[in-house]
């Protein structure tokens, strides 16, 4: 989009400080984001939160190399691993803490959110399955590798399935929250 996604501002807020409220506001209290190099404007979007931070030196790297550098940081008593993605920033708490609860219910399957039939973000991966990212090249080799245990949850909320990959997706996102119809 040619500008760091997680600043666009959305009502009045940086893009990444809206996801990083719903998570904490699920309840979700060991957070880790992952930087890049070049990150001065994140660290203070995120001034003052409960988080922490690792750096994903790799200019090159994809979402994996990210989730490689965030695993190495996080609370070895997790038994579980919330991937939330800073361009989805309409995911509601609510669905968060649901993704939680089907984990709890079931703690070795990856969960996924559905929204009308579309899978969406963010993804919950078991701790034991998602150290296979340090195997496997993607977040969806790990997926398509442990296909049995995949289990959906089902969510009214489309914020899972709108993300800001192009001006015209931020766009709708703002203009959704603008008007009031974001959950």
């Amino acid at each position: 989009m040619g500008s760091s996604k997680q600043l666009l501002p959305l009502c009045p807020k940086p893009a990444i400080r809206h996801c990083l409220d719903r998570v904490i506001a699920s309840g979700i209290t060991d957070i880790v984001i992952v930087l890049g190099l070049d990150n001065d404007g994140i660290r203070a979007a995120i001034s003052g939160l409960p988080v922490r931070t690792a750096i994903n030196n790799d200019l090159r790297s994809d979402i994996a190399g990210s989730v490689r550098q965030g695993l190495k940081a996080i609370d070895l008593a997790s038994t579980g691993v919330l991937v939330c993605l800073s361009d989805h920033p309409l995911v509601s708490p609510g669905t968060i803490t649901s993704i939680m609860n089907a984990h709890r219910a079931d703690p070795h399957g990856i969960i996924i959110p559905l929204y009308k039939g579309r899978r969406g973000h963010p993804t919950l991966f078991p701790r034991i399955i998602i150290q296979d990212i340090f195997n496997d090249k993607t977040l969806r080799d790990v997926i398509a590798s442990h296909a049995g245990v995949v289990r959906t949850v089902e969510v009214d909320d489309e914020g899972v399935v709108l993300d800001m990959d192009t001006p015209q997706e931020y766009d709708q996102i703002l203009k959704r929250m603008v008007n009031g119809i974001a959950p």
